[in-house]
């Protein structure tokens, strides 16, 4: 279950067997980390994980926060590349030669790749220590740092090396994403649409009227993103930790957008993006399936889209992504499993799809390239005529408590 407060700091509470954590999320968080974390970090050994982008915006004032505790920090370099199984060994090495303990924290204090790796290295060394997220993008705040998640990459697929292993607490100052380059902020919004599309008409409303104030950073418009997408998460991983069945469908675009990042090296797509793909694929999937009306997928897309752009699919070619199609984590019993839209709100888990479908669907996408329509003035991404309307600035739902 998640249990939510009013206070100061609006907090969730993930509750799973065996593990029951709060999650802070309010602008202005990080200087007053140091006070939060008193109860789990104080007469402990502290560490800090961080990549070189996000500790040269933000290092210092988190420092600053955590004095009383003196932390030892260890920076790795930024980017999805480096989530590999080298980087795991330097991150282990590390906290053994600078005398890490059983009874040590570990802060993961960047995205999500240092959140998923931080998390990993956490689980495993000295067979578990105790770690925090500390999420700075938004697609950490809305998704990765919320679920206990954790994992590393191989050549051949994403995170198909991990375990399931929470964190402690999860403090999101929306604040820091005043840094965020437009494209990460992009990205991040893309997994708020999936969070929208498989559980909350609500959000997507929202994410459809107040497009403008949140592209723009609105702090409220945001928070209220951030909130709402959190919350969702909250309430699946509580009922469904290990994706035994209704966590599943939080993989909604992202069966094919983990093998559009495989095929392409992890290099030209951020995660988000790739899942916006993946989830317009998805989308024609379910149409085909008559799983979704053609009017309910319109307006999906017409979401994506307007959270973009997204980089082009180029010349990747459908046939590239079998491969990584039948490593997924979403194979079972030697089938593919997708998460379809049946309405906004609604998904549906299935494995009556061949892999020629999936791959037909994703030919469709390409060739239609959504997101290569020319913007409108003072807009990176305004597809189509059903946008149009949709992208007129209206006054958005009060946020709900």
């Amino acid at each position: 279950m998640v249990q939510e407060s009013h206070g100061r700091s609006a907090q969730l509470t993930v509750r799973v067997p065996g593990a029951s954590y709060p999650i802070y999320i309010e602008a202005g968080l990080l200087p007053r980390a140091g006070d939060i974390l008193r109860d789990r970090a104080a007469g402990r050994k502290v560490f800090v994980l961080s990549d070189n982008n996000v500790w040269k915006f933000w290092g210092s004032k988190l420092m600053v926060a955590l004095r009383p505790y003196d932390p030892q920090v260890i920076r790795i370099p930024a980017g999805e590349q480096h989530k590999r199984m080298a980087t795991v060994e330097k991150i282990a090495g590390l906290l053994a030669t600078q005398g890490a303990e059983r009874s040590s924290l570990l802060l993961a204090f960047g995205g999500g790749v240092v959140g998923d790796i931080g998390g990993f290295v956490a689980s495993i060394f000295l067979r578990g220590i105790d770690y925090v997220q500390i999420p700075t993008t938004l697609l950490a705040q809305v998704d990765s740092s919320i679920g206990g998640k954790t994992g590393t990459n191989l050549a051949i697929g994403k995170n198909l090396v991990g375990t399931f292993y929470q964190p402690r607490m999860v403090l999101i100052d929306p604040a820091v994403l005043r840094t965020l380059p437009e494209r990460e902020l992009r990205a991040g919004l893309f997994e708020a649409v999936k969070c929208a599309v498989i559980g909350d008409p609500d959000l997507f409303e929202f994410l459809l009227v107040a497009r403008r104030s949140v592209l723009g950073g609105t702090p409220a418009a945001l928070e209220h993103v951030i909130r709402a997408a959190a919350s969702l998460k909250g309430r699946i991983v509580s009922q469904d930790e290990k994706e035994g069945d209704l966590r599943r469908i939080l993989n909604f675009g992202h069966t094919l957008g983990h093998a559009i990042e495989a095929a392409t090296d992890y290099k030209r797509f951020l995660h988000g993006e790739a899942v916006a793909w993946g989830m317009l694929a998805a989308t024609r999937l379910a149409v085909r399936q008559k799983l979704l009306p053609p009017s309910e997928a319109e307006r999906i897309a017409t979401l994506v889209v307007a959270y973009g752009p997204a980089p082009s699919l180029g010349s990747l070619r459908p046939a590239a992504l079998a491969q990584h199609l039948s490593v997924d984590k979403k194979v079972r019993d030697g089938k593919i499993h997708f998460v379809l839209p049946r309405k906004i709100g609604e998904v549906a888990i299935t494995s009556d799809i061949t892999v020629s479908q999936a791959l037909q669907a994703m030919e469709d996408v390409m060739r239609e390239d959504a997101f290569r329509t020319p913007a409108s003035k003072g807009s990176k991404a305004v597809p189509s005529k059903a946008l149009a309307s949709a992208a007129m600035p209206r006054r958005p739902r009060a946020a709900k408590p």
